[in-house]
């Protein structure tokens, strides 16, 4: 499938808000994803992290976004404010209930035996809406970034919508079928009722 290379797709999200899931999808969409692997699949992630180590130095080294255009590359909403201008940017922004992203982050550092600090639901759910409220603040502020936030629940409720929506914002190149056939309810675990 031709690609046009004029603007570079970004992932991304809090932490467990689903954007492994976005890649995988967006990958068998068509789009080749930058990802270097030394992250492994595992139980939190059995399809894989998606990751590329280099977007955690972009403030420093920011060489690895010549090799981004036309591609789609996963990161963690704050590393989008070390983003040079000079690109263009489309980011899909994973949005998931927040009751559901912390019993996710916690059920995955029970899993690697790491301690979280000690920080209530509350006082975590407080500090996430706070910060993304500043980084939605900025981004729409941002001309060289335009953003489609795709909420978690709706990717697996209403696949097929959200895949075209998602489609027709990466300029309508993607094959829409195989997004469908990528996203899997039954990895959709940690659900709040």
């Amino acid at each position: 499938m031709e690609q046009t290379n004029d603007f570079i797709t970004i992932v991304s999200g809090l932490p467990r808000s689903g954007t492994s899931m976005m890649m995988n999808c967006l990958n068998k969409g068509g789009l080749d994803v930058l990802v270097d692997n030394l992250r492994k699949a595992d139980e939190d992630n059995p399809l894989g992290y998606f990751e590329y180590e280099p977007v955690k130095k972009t403030k420093q080294d920011p060489s690895w976004l010549e090799n981004a255009f036309g591609k789609v590359v996963k990161m963690v909403y704050r590393l989008l404010y070390d983003l040079p201008q000079g690109y263009e940017y489309r980011v899909i922004f994973m949005h998931r209930d927040m009751a559901e992203v912390l019993a996710s982050q916690k059920k995955m550092l029970d899993r690697s035996q790491k301690s979280a600090v000690e920080v209530s639901d509350e006082q975590m759910a407080a500090l996430y809406q706070s910060d993304l409220q500043k980084f939605f603040h900025w981004i729409a502020k941002q001309p060289h970034f335009k953003m489609l936030i795709i909420n978690h629940r709706d990717m697996l409720n209403h696949t097929r919508e959200q895949c075209e929506k998602i489609s027709h914002f990466l300029g309508g190149r993607l094959d829409v079928e195989n997004m469908i056939q990528a996203v899997n309810p039954l990895l959709y675990r940690n659900r709040n009722q």
